[in-house]
């Protein structure tokens, strides 16, 4: 093999690793809403209170957290969600996890078809927290 051709192929294996992380960033959506299309549209609608143009994730980096505390002004989401993680390809989280939600990371949404607080994370890393309906 020539010292080019080999150049070639790494740079190759390099593209084509970038693009597995890449497509492994996106938020996923399974099908786990069938053809639910309400409920799939209002998670795709959802942003990031400081950063409108990103999005929140999606159904599978999300989270059942329909308790919380408030403590010295900054919510602490509690993680409800009993749901199998498998289906949704998602990590595990145990229900009574608690996340310091960092501050512009907090939406309300009165049109929440699901009738539950959300949290959602991804590595640690929240992206958006929505209080149960109602608060």
């Amino acid at each position: 093999m020539s010292v080019a051709s080999g150049l070639l192929l790494a740079r190759c294996a390099l593209a084509a690793a970038m693009l597995v992380c890449t497509v492994a960033a996106q938020a996923r959506d399974l099908g786990q809403w069938g053809e639910q299309s309400p409920t799939r549209q209002w998670f795709e609608s959802l942003r990031m209170p400081d950063t409108p143009s990103a999005s929140c994730c999606g159904a599978a980096d999300g989270y059942w957290a329909d308790d919380f505390e408030l403590k010295d002004g900054e919510y602490i989401a509690i993680v409800t969600d009993t749901r199998p993680d498998g289906p949704l390809e998602r990590t595990h989280i145990a229900p009574g996890t608690r996340f310091v939600i960092p501050e512009g990371r907090v939406t309300f949404t009165p049109d929440n078809p699901t009738g539950h607080g959300w949290i959602f994370v991804t590595s640690g890393t929240v992206f958006c927290y929505l209080p149960p309906s109602g608060v």
